[in-house]
């Protein structure tokens, strides 16, 4: 299937074309928390009909868990629902039963998914307005703009970064959290209609398949090396002393159910690797250290400091984390022409079918598959390149569009 570049959804809306939506049509519903309340919001989301509005609120910044501290949900006929899973999380099976089946409707599914599932929901037929709003290459794809976009709504925002294990939860968070799902599916049925008048609904729907079978990340390594201005260090032992303190800071967070930070800010982790104090005068004379909190846990930084340095130069970690994947792509040239010249031509002829289907690239063709397809090579007389991305998770519309193209490129590379 060969597509021609799309028109334009429609034009941006002006200020004026927005009305403001500053509360839920029904009023906010209140927090239900028991099991007998979650019973019956089972039974009037299963008597609804179509899609479920899902979303969920984090503290992200305030707590070291993913958990989800408060569940939206709507849906037709059933109206809305504000879920506190916290009390009583083994009750909220026969939620879980009414949202088995039916197609849920979240505005970037990855940030939802996970907290969903650790408390046993299931979800087996995704719509990701996000998601598509990537696919229609919309200049903005945060849940107000799209709104904005397909519904000239206008959404009150302000409190996602908030504590939501906070409680009780204000009313002017309440308000904001129901209306995430006050229109989602309505915002949901608008997009559709713009992916099939496109052409873009078979798309969209092997990339919400993708969401739900892929495998889950595997976990980082050297989480540490993202400390901020770590960059500023300049021996290795500095680096051993920011390891430990940063995993004696991850102990203490994952036990307090704190986010890392707010236990100690990599500020101060770097401050003590540059000042390296061996006594606890020493480190409480330091920014931060000096305080009451940090004085109680003086002897655990102290420690960490101690063990840094106690580490004979064998065991101190190298100033670089051990490459996972291909080296940075300037370097390709030295390290391997071939792989050089791949990359020099794969790229652009991507990124030329990417603009020809208004599509960014990155959501035609991850730059990691990208990559390790140039890295690695793929000999176009022997192998299938189409193959090859179907190894490496590519999805049959990207495989389609970008299969000869690549083909081509890897030719006109192995014939320089």
């Amino acid at each position: 299937m060969t597509q021609d570049r799309p028109e334009r959804a429609a034009a941006e809306p002006t200020p004026d074309d927005i009305a403001p939506l500053l509360a839920p049509a029904d009023g906010v519903p209140e927090v239900i928390t028991t099991p007998d309340q979650f019973a019956r919001a089972a039974d009037a989301l299963a008597g609804g009909s179509g899609p479920i509005a899902v979303d969920t609120e984090r503290a992200s910044g305030y707590r070291y868990s993913q958990r989800a501290y408060l569940i939206q949900l709507r849906r037709n006929g059933a109206g809305s629902f504000l879920i506190d899973p916290i009390d009583h999380p083994d009750a909220l099976t026969p939620v879980i039963d009414a949202l088995t089946g039916p197609q849920w409707v979240l505005h970037a599914a990855d940030q939802d998914l996970p907290c969903l599932t650790e408390l046993g929901f299931v979800c087996s037929d995704l719509f990701d307005t996000e998601l598509a709003g990537r696919l229609l290459n919309l200049p903005k794809v945060n849940l107000a703009a799209m709104t904005a976009h397909f519904l000239h709504l206008g959404l009150a925002k302000g409190h996602g970064a908030a504590d939501w294990s906070h409680r009780p939860l204000p009313a002017d968070w309440l308000n904001y959290a129901a209306l995430d799902v006050e229109v989602l599916v309505e915002l949901r049925d608008a997009i559709d209609a713009q992916l099939q008048e496109v052409g873009r609904s078979e798309w969209a729907a092997q990339e919400f398949a993708h969401i739900l079978t892929r495998p889950p990340a595997p976990p980082r390594t050297d989480r540490w090396r993202r400390t901020s201005n770590i960059h500023t260090l300049r021996t290795t032992r500095q680096l051993a002393i920011v390891k430990e303190l940063w995993e004696a800071r991850e102990q203490i967070a994952a036990r307090r159910d704190v986010a890392p930070g707010r236990v100690l800010p990599d500020s101060a982790i770097i401050t003590a690797a540059n000042a390296a104090p061996t006594s606890e005068a020493e480190l409480t004379r330091l920014p931060v250290f000096g305080g009451p909190r940090q004085r109680r846990q003086a002897r655990v930084w102290l420690a960490a400091i101690a063990q840094a340095q106690a580490l004979p130069e064998s065991a101190l970690p190298p100033r670089k984390a051990a490459g996972t994947g291909p080296p940075p792509i300037n370097r390709w040239d030295q390290r391997r022409p071939d792989a050089a010249r791949r990359v020099h031509l794969v790229r652009p002829a991507v990124k030329e079918v990417a603009l020809a289907h208004d599509l960014p690239t990155e959501n035609l063709l991850a730059p990691d598959v990208v990559r390790e397809l140039c890295w690695e090579g793929v000999d176009p007389q022997i192998d299938l390149v189409d193959d090859w991305l179907a190894r490496h998770a590519a999805r049959p519309w990207q495989r389609e569009l970008t299969d000869e193209p690549i083909t081509a490129a890897l030719r006109e590379a192995a014939h320089d």
